[in-house]
C-alpha cells in the first residue's frame, strides 16, 4: 500500500460553489416497517464482487433498529442488527439478525454482509460497541461471524452462527484505541463501521472501517482505516484516507469499482467538520486507480449528495451498491436552520425523528465526477 491520501481544506472549500450536488427534499415519513422500532444505518447483502443479492425478487438489508424512545437519540445505547427485505410491495421486516445475547457487546453496531459463493453462507462483519454485562462505554471493536443464509418461500431463515471472532484490533499507533467511556461533545473516537471489500485486481480481502488518527494530536483527525486478510488473519495497514484538521468522522466506508475505477465512499454530518468549515452532512467520496491510491476527491471537493440547505438535517447514513443505488434514513426531516433549536429537546427529537429508510436514488459515474442521477 502507498501512503495514506489526504482530504484538504482546499478540496473541502470548493463545496461553496459546488452545483448539483443537493438532495431533493424528503416526501413525509412512511410507516416503519417494524412498528414500534426505529431503522437507521444500514447495509445489503451482497456477494464478494459487492453485487446485491437478490433472493425471492428482492433485496435483503440489514439496519441499525431500536424500540421507539422517548428521545430518539438514546438508540444508540440499545441498537441492535435487524433483518429487512425491499421489493415492489416496499419493506418488510425481518426480526433481529443475532440471537439475544449472542454478540459480544452491550449492543451491536454497523458492518457488512457478504453472501458466499455457495450462495447459503453469510460472512457478517459488525462493530461490538461497550462489553456485554458491563456498564455502557463506547469502546468499539471489529468481529465478524458466518451463519446461513436461506429462503423458504418468502420466509428467511438466518442462522447457525459461528462464535463471533474479532477481526483486528486498534493499535495506539496508527489507530486511537476507541474506549471512552463519556461521549465528548465533539463526537467519540472511532473504531467501528467494518466495510468488506475484495480488490477484483488481484483477489485480496480488506475490511475498510471508521478511525481516528492515533499520530495526531489534534481534535479533528478523523481516517478511513483499513485491513487486509493475511492468511487466515488480517493485518492492519496505514489509513487509505485522512482528514487531519478537516473531519472528526468519516463514517461508514465503503468501495465500489466501476469502469476500472475504484470509488471510497463514506458519510458524515456538517458538525463533525473542523472549526471554520462549512459543508453538509451527506455522502462524500474519492476516488483512484486501485487501491494503492493516491486517492483524489471526486468532483474536486469530495461531495456527491448531501442535504438541502433548507433541511440540513433531513437524511444521513447513505450506503452506495454495486449497482450505483443510494439507499439512507431519515433523520430529522422538515427541520430548517432557523429551527435548530427544536433539536436540543428531546420531546421535539421524539416528534420530528424518522427513523425509517429514505427513497433510493441512483448515482451517476464519469470518471473523477459522480453525480446524483437524473
Amino acid at each position: 500500500m502507498s501512503a495514506t491520501s489526504e482530504w484538504t481544506r482546499a478540496a473541502v472549500a470548493g463545496i461553496a460553489t459546488q452545483a448539483g450536488a443537493a438532495l431533493p427534499l424528503l416526501a413525509p415519513v412512511g410507516e416503519s416497517p417494524a412498528p414500534g422500532m426505529d431503522l437507521w444505518d444500514m447495509w445489503p447483502i451482497a456477494d464478494a464482487e459487492g453485487r446485491t443479492v437478490l433472493r425471492g425478487g428482492r433485496s435483503w438489508w440489514f439496519f441499525l433498529a431500536a424500540p421507539r424512545l422517548d428521545d430518539p437519540e438514546g438508540r444508540h445505547d440499545i441498537a441492535r442488527i435487524r433483518l429487512t427485505s425491499h421489493g415492489a410491495d416496499g419493506w418488510r421486516d425481518h426480526g433481529d439478525a443475532f440471537p439475544e445475547g449472542f454478540t459480544p457487546g452491550s449492543r451491536e453496531w454497523s458492518g457488512s454482509a457478504v453472501l458466499e459463493a455457495d450462495g447459503v453462507t453469510l460472512t457478517h462483519y459488525f462493530t461490538a460497541a461497550g462489553r456485554r454485562g458491563e456498564a455502557t462505554t463506547f469502546e468499539q471493536r471489529l468481529f465478524v461471524s458466518q451463519g446461513r443464509f436461506l429462503l423458504d418461500g418468502e420466509t428467511p431463515r438466518l442462522g447457525d452462527w459461528t462464535a463471533p471472532q474479532e477481526i483486528v484490533a486498534a493499535d495506539g499507533v496508527l489507530y486511537t484505541v476507541a474506549d471512552e467511556t463519556v461521549a465528548p461533545a465533539r463526537g467519540i473516537q472511532g473504531f467501528r463501521d467494518p466495510g468488506y471489500f475484495r480488490d477484483p485486481a488481484d483477489g485480496a480481502a480488506y475490511v475498510l472501517f471508521t478511525a481516528n488518527a492515533a499520530w495526531s494530536g489534534a481534535q479533528v483527525n478523523g481516517v478511513i482505516g483499513v485491513a487486509r486478510r493475511d492468511g487466515k488473519g488480517w493485518r492492519l495497514q496505514a489509513p487509505l484516507l485522512s482528514a487531519i484538521a478537516v473531519n472528526s468522522e468519516l463514517e461508514r466506508p465503503h468501495i465500489v469499482v466501476r469502469d476500472g475505477l475504484y470509488y471510497l465512499f463514506w458519510s458524515t454530518q456538517a458538525r463533525r467538520f473542523a472549526e471554520g468549515i462549512v459543508a453538509p452532512t451527506g455522502l462524500y467520496a474519492m476516488v483512484a486507480e486501485g487501491m494503492a491510491g493516491p486517492w483524489r476527491p471526486v468532483n474536486g471537493t469530495g461531495l456527491v449528495a448531501g442535504n438541502p440547505p433548507e433541511a440540513p438535517t433531513q437524511a444521513y447514513c447513505w450506503w452506495v451498491t454495486g449497482e450505483g443505488e443510494v439507499l439512507s434514513f431519515v433523520d430529522y426531516p422538515g427541520v430548517g436552520p432557523e429551527d435548530a433549536a427544536l433539536l436540543a429537546d428531546p420531546a421535539q427529537r421524539r416528534r420530528i425523528f424518522g427513523g425509517v429508510a429514505a427513497p433510493f436514488f441512483r448515482l451517476a459515474f464519469a470518471g473523477d465526477r459522480v453525480t446524483i442521477a437524473p
